[in-house]
């Protein structure tokens, strides 16, 4: 637990029904302590006193991205304490303070190594960085004519007795599921992972929408990043998309880059799904925080120019996009407002992980995850349970 003690002042603070103009935070042992209007502070001895009055910025809560596979160089495939600490430090730049450390389609030994490294990180994190709220499985239980980037050798048709063998190693932290629903296999799994309150994900899938609500019986309740390597709406097969459109049961993570998503399929994702059910998402690789280049992702050569990162074939393979671009974005596609923006980065995700008690909005008790934006919504000031992981200087 953290000593310092902080107050942020003369700042709109976003909390989880209201703004507030003009007000302050405390901040005490890594939790939010007091939340009001300026005029109401009573005491300030012994906090350390961050005043914003020079600018025109505002808090909101903390991001939480429960689609990242890398940044910085690293990766979570990589296995190493080194790279998730590489990915927890860098992550507060775009205002990021938790996510879920997300796997890919690999061989079950690569896999089984990248979860049992993560499981022992989450055991001895720092409080200085962003928190590992756990892990999310991409693949390796997927459609091979949705592959995308997920190398076609190493995909498995769904095995429970596999899976809790995975999550036993990851010492019960896998989170969330990425599978195709349509696939043998895939029933039984997603029945045991609802069972077991474990996010099922349709995504890297060719399932029809009458297969998508089947699924949905058996418990499935998520969709991975909307529109990519999924079958598309066409108006007499819905698809994937047609059902995630519908279905106000489903939350929909989307990368809102307008490279994976054109600006006008976001605005018609926002319209149709609404605030309440869609969550911002990066799907990062390693090549996010650096140049163009060449990089590597699932053992595959990754080549990435003007933030577009490609197989050699020209198949999209992850991103390199910054949450908090991701909020800005999606206000300048949709027209929504900064507030609704707060739900689909923080607040949804908080909700779906059932970690409202301590992340995704701005109240007494919770978590001091909080970032402080300037007048363009760019990031000032990240604090990680009470601890500044960034500033900017």
């Amino acid at each position: 637990m953290s000593g310092q003690k902080l107050l942020l002042k003369n700042i709109t603070i976003y909390t989880e029904n209201k703004s507030i103009d003009n007000g302050y935070i405390k901040i005490s042992n890594s939790k939010i302590e007091e939340i009001a209007e300026l005029d109401m502070l009573k005491d300030d001895e012994g906090y350390r006193i961050l005043d914003y009055s020079a600018t025109t910025g505002c808090a909101i809560p903390g991001l939480i991205d429960v689609h990242i596979h890398g940044a910085n160089g690293a990766d979570v495939m990589d296995a190493t304490a080194e790279a998730l600490d590489t990915m927890a430090q860098a992550l507060p730049m775009e205002g990021t303070t938790s996510f879920l450390a997300t796997t890919m389609t690999q061989s079950e030994q690569n896999i089984e190594k990248a979860l049992e490294n993560t499981a022992a990180y989450i055991e001895q994190q720092p409080s200085t960085q962003a928190e590992i709220l756990g892990i999310h499985l991409e693949g390796p239980f997927i459609n091979k004519v949705r592959k995308g980037a997920q190398p076609e050798d190493h995909i498995l048709e769904p095995d429970v007795s596999l899976f809790k063998k995975w999550n036993e190693l990851a010492a019960e932290n896998i989170k969330l599921v990425t599978l195709a629903p349509e696939i043998a296999g895939a029933e039984p799994l997603i029945r045991h992972l609802a069972e077991h309150g474990i996010i099922a994900s349709a995504g890297h899938t060719d399932a029809t929408a009458a297969e998508i609500e089947q699924a949905m019986d058996q418990g499935l309740s998520h969709i991975t990043h909307l529109y990519n390597q999924m079958r598309g709406f066409h108006h007499r097969e819905p698809g994937v998309v047609g059902a995630a459109w519908q279905h106000k049961q489903l939350m929909v993570e989307m990368i809102a880059d307008g490279v994976h998503s054109t600006p006008y399929a976001v605005k018609t994702a926002y319209d149709l799904i609404g605030k309440d059910n869609l969550l911002l998402i990066t799907d990062a690789i390693r090549a996010k925080c650096l140049q163009g280049g060449e990089y590597e992702l699932g053992g595959q050569k990754v080549f990435v120019e003007e933030n577009k990162a490609t197989l050699e074939d020209g198949t999209l393979a992850g991103s390199t996009l910054k949450l908090n671009d991701a909020i800005k974005n999606i206000m300048a596609f949709s027209g929504c407002s900064l507030p609704e923006a707060i739900c689909m980065s923080s607040s949804n995700a908080a909700k779906e992980l059932r970690m409202t008690d301590r992340k995704g909005s701005l109240a007494t008790g919770k978590d001091a995850d909080i970032v402080l934006l300037d007048e363009n919504h760019d990031i000032l000031l990240t604090l990680c349970r009470g601890e500044i992981a960034y500033e900017r200087k």
